[in-house]
């Protein structure tokens, strides 16, 4: 149908998850992704797996996309990192905050993604194509809703060309928020994050985390399925295709799948969509 399609992939931490990853790839590239991006670690735990996950996907024949996170960097080791992307071909970064690790002081010399944003730009030009993250659900530490539209803005102004968002599960939220950033003069896309449900414990852990709502009525099914993954993929399948079709229809810029680094249930939405 013409809609385009990205993928997330997290950096492995062994060789064996490292072969499994690259198996995992080759059945999605089937799906012809516009790009995939690649997460970075907080505090530098899988930072140059970041790189070296990016290179092999540009290898493969892939476009692809570092995550970079600024909390705790300083303006020199974000230039250096820089520089090894310009060197290595990367043409688009996915520029982030970040998180804190736990116990860490709250260092390094950006406070807001939006910094990160008109760092590179001054130091880059137009090298690399920015995207940056959205929250139509809000993000959990903005003091408010209007806050954190505002912080979108503002690195759309630093220079961002696109955002992805954090997953939702509910369509209006996402419409909203592109409506409120367009009365505030944001026309940039915003391309919805997709999480597929595979696993209840799982999307539980995530979405507490990060502040990602999951509706009462998807939570009650999930809970009431208990251990039977066979049913809660199935009606994860059906919840996120339906949740894909809504916001199809009604015009996003393209959708950004979170596969958590396994192919079957992306692999099967996008078939249920009829988009690969």
């Amino acid at each position: 149908m013409g809609l385009p399609i990205s993928l997330e992939f997290f950096p492995t931490k062994t060789p064996e998850g490292a072969v499994k990853l690259r198996a995992v790839r080759q059945q999605l590239y089937a799906l012809k992704p516009e790009f995939c991006s690649v997460t970075f670690g907080a505090g530098g735990s899988t930072q140059d797996g970041t790189l070296q996950a990016v290179t092999e996907i540009m290898g493969e024949g892939c476009a692809a996309a570092p995550h970079l996170s600024c909390i705790g960097q300083s303006r020199e080791s974000i230039r250096q990192r820089l520089a090894a992307y310009a060197a290595a071909g990367i043409r688009r970064i996915v520029a982030l905050r970040g998180d804190l690790p736990s116990g860490y002081g709250l260092g390094g010399e950006f406070r807001y993604a939006s910094d990160l944003v008109s760092f590179i730009r001054e130091e880059t030009g137009d090298r690399f194509h920015l995207e940056v993250a959205a929250y139509p659900e809000t993000h959990p530490q903005a003091k408010s809703p209007e806050a954190d539209l505002d912080a979108f803005v503002a690195k759309v102004k630093a220079g961002a060309d696109a955002g992805i968002t954090q997953y939702f599960f509910n369509s209006d939220a996402y419409f909203r928020y592109v409506d409120d950033l367009g009365r505030k003069g944001v026309d940039v896309p915003v391309v919805p994050g997709i999480m597929p449900i595979t696993s209840s414990t799982q999307l539980m852990r995530f979405s507490d985390a990060c502040g990602a709502e999951i509706p009462r009525w998807i939570r009650m099914r999930l809970q009431a399925f208990g251990d039977d993954t066979a049913s809660i993929k199935s009606f994860g399948l059906d919840v996120v295709a339906d949740l894909c079709d809504r916001l199809r229809a009604g015009g996003v810029p393209g959708l950004h799948f979170y596969t958590m680094n396994q192919s079957a249930a992306t692999t099967e939405l996008v078939r249920r969509l009829a988009l690969g």
